[in-house]
């Protein structure tokens, strides 16, 4: 009796999303324009850490945001209000972008003499990790409030970033989070991952951040 043929869907998918983001990756870079993806669970602060660099950039990046939520346009126009040019994107209930999704939002963005464009995908601490986006750099953040215990339980989040950005600093007086235990976990599925503490909501650590990110920007725009 003949086998019957398994197609494995996923692998095929996630095949033909990486050439796509590879491509995108490369347009992108040869219009001089760096795209951020950053990631985290919902609560993290992703939006409040967007507005505190925007204070801390202090107009040395043109940039833009593309806002991606399930529903709802609150962070956008919270973007929005603050002078960034953002553009909502609804995933009519996916928990992820993939790299046609996000072409399709800096299309909409319309910003052609952007250095830097966000991504602010979905929260989600799986989902987003999977997906390459034809990002140049990938970014997550962990709050304090989360625990000390998500680069253990969500690995792939960790080896696919190159920056752990760890928000709400302000409240470690009143959580037990170990930094140590982050620093390892994190540094065991990825080496080379770049770590800042920060609090958006007080300023602390956001201009140390903001600073590497314009290096990197232009790094980029430079190769």
């Amino acid at each position: 009796m003949d086998k019957v043929k398994i197609v494995a869907l996923k692998e095929s998918v996630l095949e033909d999303n990486n050439q796509d983001a590879q491509n995108l990756r490369d347009e992108l870079q040869s219009r001089g324009i760096c795209l951020l993806n950053l990631m985290s669970s919902p609560g993290s602060g992703k939006t409040t850490t967007l507005l505190a660099l925007n204070k801390a950039f202090a107009g040395r990046l043109r940039w833009g945001v593309m806002e991606a939520d399930i529903d709802s346009a609150v962070d956008a126009q919270a973007i929005q209000d603050a002078g960034i040019p953002a553009v909502q994107l609804h995933t009519g209930g996916m928990c992820h972008l993939d790299a046609d999704m996000t072409r399709q939002g800096i299309a909409a963005l319309g910003m052609e003499n952007a250095e830097l464009i966000v991504l602010e995908n979905i929260g989600n601490l799986v989902c987003p990790a999977e997906f390459d986006t034809g990002a140049a750099i990938n970014m997550t953040i962990l709050s304090v409030p989360e625990g000390d215990d998500k680069p253990a339980k969500y690995p792939l989040m960790y080896e696919t970033c190159d920056i752990l950005v760890v928000n709400k600093i302000d409240t470690l007086p009143v959580f037990d989070f170990d930094k140590a235990r982050v620093e390892r976990d994190a540094r065991i599925r990825n080496p080379k991952i770049e770590i800042f503490y920060i609090s958006a909501k007080t300023g602390e650590g956001v201009q140390v951040l903001a600073d590497t990110l314009v290096s990197k920007v232009k790094e980029w725009i430079l190769k």
